[in-house]
């Protein structure tokens, strides 16, 4: 459940031929985007996922998306390849954008559902020319199986039943991201929760109870506890550049905020890391979300 807000490519499609089929997660259906003529929104079980413009892979329709894309672009200096580790797949949209803006890159998806692999490969083909690799396994044991040091940026977007499952919450489960991550590496991972946010909270509290550097983005309402809505969490073991994700942010088509420091720290209110032992799925989002 990528994106629970603002799913207008779905009702400008709604009239359009759209694409099916039974995958392990549900039914999965693509969805025609009638403003651009190649464009298409992936639903699981009717929550949209991601949204792909194959004429042009750099386009980022949802916000969560977009604020992770600032992340991938914040990496490295512009041009520079990086190596990137994907948990999740969903239609393979953030592997599209870093190929086509980071070219000769290597990455690796790791997404649970074979199915949805097969079907998004057969209906929405990644460019022959990139260097994407991807593994029909479990998150956490794709992420045991990469070597230490390997990836500069590793983002987590996994959701299964519209929620983030347990094990991929949990400090056990972020010392292994931070095995791969070489050192200034990023970890970047979308997450999604509602009033009175107390999964979001949890989740950094976990972070920073294993990365020394936080920052937090999401819309102003969402950390309002206003809403149902995504928050993209950003960790590292060195400086992050606050500030230019900042400015990114702030001149989105939907502006968002970003937290850090003390603010951020204040914002967690005291809230206990989670380990394995006592990990839970994300909350289920509220029906109204998805109408």
């Amino acid at each position: 459940m990528g994106h629970v807000a603002r799913n207008k490519q779905r009702d400008r499609a709604a009239s359009a031929a759209s694409v099916a089929e039974t995958v392990d997660g549900g039914l999965a259906e693509l969805i025609p985007d009638r403003e651009r003529p190649r464009a298409w929104t992936l639903l699981i079980d009717g929550a949209p996922q991601s949204h792909v413009d194959l004429d042009d892979p750099a386009h980022l329709a949802f916000e969560y998306q977009r604020r992770l894309g600032h992340v991938a672009d914040l990496a490295a200096p512009p041009n520079r390849p990086l190596q990137v580790v994907h948990l999740g797949g969903g239609a393979f949209t953030l592997a599209r954008y870093v190929a086509a803006t980071r070219p000769r890159s290597t990455q690796q998806i790791v997404e649970v559902d074979g199915p949805l692999v097969q079907f998004v490969r057969r209906e929405l083909p990644l460019d022959g020319g990139a260097r994407v690799r991807v593994r029909s396994t479990d998150a956490r044991a794709g992420l045991a199986r990469i070597q230490d040091g390997w990836a500069d940026l590793v983002i987590a977007d996994v959701f299964s039943g519209a929620r983030t499952p347990a094990h991929l919450t949990s400090t056990e489960f972020l010392t292994e991201v931070r095995r791969v991550l070489r050192p200034g590496g990023l970890y970047t991972a979308n997450l999604a929760d509602g009033p009175p946010l107390t999964h979001l909270r949890g989740q950094i509290a976990t972070a920073a109870a294993v990365f020394p550097e936080l920052a937090l983005t999401a819309d102003p309402t969402v950390l309002r506890g206003r809403r149902f809505g995504n928050a993209v969490l950003l960790a590292s073991d060195r400086e992050l550049p606050v500030a230019e994700l900042t400015r990114r942010v702030a001149t989105d088509p939907h502006p968002g905020r970003v937290e850090h420091g003390r603010a951020l720290a204040d914002f967690a209110g005291g809230a206990a890391p989670v380990t394995d032992a006592s990990a839970k799925p994300s909350p289920v989002p509220p029906p109204s979300v998805f109408r």
